[in-house]
């Protein structure tokens, strides 16, 4: 197998991306023991059928993910975003979670995140330059 191709695809497929995913999540349940993997995904959608935010994560391990959250630019300060977390948080609770985890950077809503009680455990400066990556965490039995 030492002639294998590298192949860039900036757009793989949803059949690639679920080939890979599938495939690390396999190696996860695997080497952990913890089989409790559950997609998360509630969307924000108008009457007109048209998709104006949404969350993606997963819960596992005891955690909930929040891989990324975002509301159309007309809805945001109306609780939207505050709806998307709280569906996502209750969901991972009957799921049997105690924390959550997510990212976000230092331009985004870094204090939306923390009136929710997420805490920074970690920061990566100048990513992209002039702003930071932050790492944030959330005890979600102390909120339930």
């Amino acid at each position: 197998m030492a002639n294998l191709d590298i192949v860039f695809d900036p757009l793989p497929s949803e059949t690639l991306a679920r080939f890979v995913t599938d495939n690390l999540a396999g190696f996860n349940i695997a080497r952990t023991g913890h089989s409790d993997l559950h997609s998360v995904g509630f969307c924000l959608k108008s009457p007109r059928g048209e998709w104006l935010g949404g969350l993606t994560g997963y819960i596992w391990g005891g955690w909930l993910h929040v891989n990324f959250l975002w509301v159309s630019e007309t809805l945001r300060h109306q609780r939207y975003g505050t709806r998307l977390m709280d569906a996502a948080e209750a969901m991972a609770l009957e799921r049997g979670a105690t924390a959550a985890t997510l990212e976000t950077f230092s331009f985004q809503a870094p204090e939306f995140y923390a009136r929710r009680g997420y805490r920074v455990f970690g920061q990566l400066d100048a990513y992209p330059p002039g702003h930071s990556k932050l790492f944030l965490r959330k005890d979600l039995t102390e909120a339930a």
